[in-house]
């Protein structure tokens, strides 16, 4: 099955196709199972309190963008840092960090810091490939720092807290950040990168009170979500609710960007963003299922295990399968795929499942900017006009540092529980 789905996607189909394909003829093949099993699987998947964040999530992205935070939070970032060397490099990295908090979703995040920034690094000689691959990678952080959209879809399929989850990601997604703008000013000194050592300007304070007084309701919302749930004012769930609202009124009352007329595209867009991912989530989970019935949780279970009794091994292993395997199919499927496994294997070694949920989003995140697929790459790319190749070539750099957070996530499990821990029990 898992030949065929890697056989139906490189020949060009649709991911949702491939998974409804495989898993329809799946179970029509398995001689104790009933055609309707597909549809009544599917529907349970998506019958879930849980789920519900993601809708809302996706509609606050789109509300957040529509009322002009994502934009506020782009100049505010090239105040801050662009005075350094390559300091439009690093805007695009703590753009990322603060939009990440934000809008939940890494595509989100590398389109809107793409369509502002790529035009502007290439007007000042920045290579297309090497801003096309750095905003595609800090955009990974759009799924590891709260919220995040692919933790409420892994929290509601393991059964693991959302808000522990949210939490557990602000250490290594911010890890990740600074490796992006410690590589960025490695570069610097790389004979082939003479535009990176070009300074534009100087700090000037009153440039960043001024910028403040602009973004400080952008800067508010992550506060307010995260904050929200830490205290328990609300659940993950019901954040989502909140994000909504206060993107609508920031957007509508301070901003004055959002008017009642952009409403219908707006929840038109995020209908849309919705219903492919919701879509993924319910084919997939009739797939996972079949594949659970076929015992296909314990073969892997068994082939996991077979190489150590070390927790921190099992992680190793079982986080290169997953990157591998991103490289070739879609990250959304792998996770729901393998979520139900790394259950198991959480049961059998003790290991917190805050921890295993983050090595997965990362993982998932580095299969996102993994040639060939990378669906990531494609959309910065198509951003910066250049070819995939290009943009491939520069990659690679910026997928070895996030590799290095991840395995300081493996090896220190306190860099994604200690704050769950601290605050949640």
């Amino acid at each position: 099955m898992l030949g065929l789905l890697l056989a139906t996607m490189l020949v060009g189909i649709p991911i949702l196709l491939c998974i409804a394909l495989i898993g329809f003829i799946g179970i029509a093949a398995e001689p104790g199972v009933v055609m309707p099993m597909f549809a009544q699987k599917s529907f349970v998947t998506l019958d879930s309190y849980t789920l519900l964040a993601l809708p809302f999530f996706i509609l606050a992205g789109s509300l957040m963008t529509a009322g002009g935070m994502s934009q506020q939070l782009v100049d505010f970032s090239r105040v801050l840092v662009g005075h350094l060397r390559a300091g439009l490099a690093h805007a695009s990295v703590v753009t990322a960090m603060i939009l990440s908090g934000v809008s939940g979703s890494s595509t989100a995040d590398a389109s809107a810091i793409g369509s502002d920034l790529i035009p502007t690094m290439k007007k000042n000689g920045y290579k297309a490939g090497f801003a096309a691959a750095l905003i595609a990678t800090a955009g990974t952080i759009g799924a590891i720092i709260p919220p995040s959209m692919t933790m409420v879809v892994y929290g509601a399929i393991a059964q693991v807290s959302i808000g522990g989850l949210f939490l557990g990601g602000i250490i290594p997604g911010v890890l990740v950040g600074l490796a992006l703008m410690a590589l960025v000013k490695a570069y610097t000194y790389h004979p082939d990168y003479p535009e990176l050592r070009v300074v534009h300007g100087a700090f000037s304070f009153s440039k960043f009170l001024s910028s403040l007084k602009d973004v400080w309701p952008a800067l508010l919302g992550p506060l307010l979500i995260v904050g929200g749930i830490l205290v328990g004012v609300f659940t993950a769930t019901e954040a989502g609710v909140v994000a909504c609202l206060y993107a609508y009124l920031i957007g509508t009352f301070y901003y004055r960007k959002i008017r009642l007329r952009d409403l219908k595209q707006i929840f038109v867009e995020s209908a849309i963003t919705t219903t492919m991912v919701s879509a993924v989530i319910a084919i997939s989970g009739s797939m996972g299922w079949l594949l659970a019935y076929m015992q296909f949780n314990d073969m892997a279970v068994t082939w996991v295990t077979a190489a150590s009794d070390s927790p921190v091994v099992v992680l190793l292993v079982f986080a290169l399968v997953m990157i591998l395997l991103g490289t070739f199919v879609d990250s959304l499927a792998i996770l729901l795929v393998f979520a139900p496994v790394a259950v198991e294997l959480c049961k059998r070694y003790g290991i917190d499942p805050i921890q295993m949920g983050l090595v997965m989003v990362i993982c998932n995140q580095i299969g996102a900017v993994s040639p060939p697929t990378a669906p990531l790459l494609f959309v910065t790319t198509n951003i910066a006009q250049t070819t995939l190749d290009d943009t491939n070539r520069h990659v690679w750099t910026f997928f070895t540092a996030e590799c290095a957070v991840l395995l300081l996530v493996i090896f220190i499990p306190g860099l994604s529980n200690w704050i769950p821990r601290y605050f949640l029990g």
